[in-house]
């Protein structure tokens, strides 16, 4: 079953994020820590990110949630699973890096923790609509 449930969960997490990044946050993160981004990212290192958070999202969260049939758990783990993982990075850098400023941190926090529960609902939904 995770495979079928990581399948349904990486597009709808890419289609997700890539619209905050893309289109929503496009401007915000290069104003706030334009100064502390490299000119080219590097994808690699982004993409096991995505992979390993995506991976961590079905084992904890969608698959609990299938299993226990709930979009409640789902919803509400899902956010906090993604504001665990957005406050692992951004509390460190706030902790020790030079101007990292706490705007981000707060947004970055708020947007795990929405983005994470997104992606864990719909993806229970189209779970559970697919019968798995």
């Amino acid at each position: 079953m995770f495979i079928k449930l990581y399948a349904i969960a990486l597009p709808v997490f890419f289609a997700i994020d890539m619209t905050w990044l893309g289109l929503i946050a496009k401007n915000l993160y290069s104003k706030q820590i334009g100064f502390l981004l490299k000119p080219d990212v590097n994808w690699l290192a982004a993409i096991i990110f995505y992979l390993i958070f995506i991976a961590g999202l079905v084992v904890f969260v969608i698959a609990p949630a299938v299993e226990q049939g709930s979009w409640s758990y789902a919803l509400l783990y899902g956010a906090l699973f993604g504001l665990v993982c957005y406050a692992t990075y951004d509390l460190t850098n706030l902790a020790v890096a030079k101007d990292w400023p706490l705007f981000i941190t707060i947004v970055d926090l708020a947007w795990g923790a929405t983005l994470a529960a997104s992606v864990s609902t719909i993806a229970y939904f189209i779970a559970s609509k697919i019968g798995l």
